[in-house]
């Protein structure tokens, strides 16, 4: 749901905004390589989920951020101030923005939760300053500040590749059942990345890997290469895999560079207690809208 108050300033429209920032997951993960600059090339399909946080977001004379998880920092290293700063930059406006964040995606969980924070900024300042930019500039500009965060201007499902900014929009896929389940640890991704040994990786062909999710007739190649440095990380990763994979999911898979895990189909056991865990399903936008639940 989106709920918008409008009135009209100099700088076009604008009031307030609530919007949803929807978590996502990795189907699947491939690391190709390293390049020059640091940073690795991959090709990964990802999803958008019904687990989302809410972002209020208004106009303002400066920037202001809270958060309703005091462990998140609201300071200028958080996605959705450097979203902030990125916009002015582009658009050319001088606008402050007021940003109230109701946490629900959990940190160092490999599901994208700041990127999507950052996208759902972005969308929402161009959105109360009269639509200044297209949906496409958005989508280039945003790899500037994080890889993940051109997924999130898509319609929810997507092929990308390059360090994750080069977006090839997909067809929804049909609605699936998903549990997201994450141990109190989180992970860091530059020390998953840090592990990561680059011959012991999945050298399936991408495109065969996207295939297997595009046609009925196939079995989807879950893959995730992040997977055994983050169980090298927190080896009792590797044993909650398999305590998921017995309570009788269809599939179990670590999303990102974790620690969470997302699970296909439905459990055949109470999962324990002392985990977060959450019941989801795959969600998707319009081409004029942003994600509604």
């Amino acid at each position: 749901m989106i709920f918008v108050v409008y009135s009209f300033s100099l700088l076009g429209v604008s009031g307030m905004l609530t919007l949803y920032s929807p978590a996502k997951i990795n189907l699947f993960l491939q690391i190709l390589s390293r390049q020059d600059d640091g940073y690795h090339r991959l090709a990964t399909l990802m999803q958008t989920i019904k687990l989302a946080d809410t972002l209020h977001v208004a106009l303002a004379d400066q920037d202001e951020l809270t958060c309703t998880d005091p462990s998140i920092p609201t300071d200028g290293s958080n996605l959705v101030l450097k979203a902030a700063r990125l916009f002015r930059e582009i658009s050319g406006l001088s606008v402050g923005i007021r940003v109230h964040l109701e946490k629900k995606i959990p940190h160092q969980a490999g599901l994208g939760g700041g990127s999507s924070n950052a996208a759902t900024t972005l969308w929402a300042l161009n959105q109360l300053t009269g639509q200044t930019l297209s949906t496409f500039q958005l989508m280039q500009a945003s790899g500037k500040i994080g890889s993940d965060i051109p997924f999130f201007f898509s319609k929810g499902t997507a092929f990308c590749t390059g360090r994750g900014e080069i977006v090839q929009a997909l067809p929804p896929f049909q609605n699936e059942s998903v549990t997201i389940v994450k141990p109190t640890e989180g992970l860091e991704t530059a020390r998953i990345y840090g592990q990561l040994d680059l011959n012991d990786t999945c050298k399936e062909n991408s495109e065969r890997l996207l295939h297997s999710f595009m046609y009925p007739n196939q079995i989807p190649l879950l893959v995730n290469d992040l997977e055994k440095p983050a169980f090298g990380c927190l080896p009792q990763l590797e044993d909650l895999k398999r305590q998921l994979q017995r309570s009788g999911f269809k599939s179990v898979l670590m999303s990102g560079s974790g620690s969470a895990f997302f699970c296909l189909g439905q459990s055949e056991k109470e999962l324990p207690t002392d985990l977060f865990s959450c019941q989801t399903s795959f969600v998707n936008r319009s081409a004029e809208n942003w994600y509604t639940l």
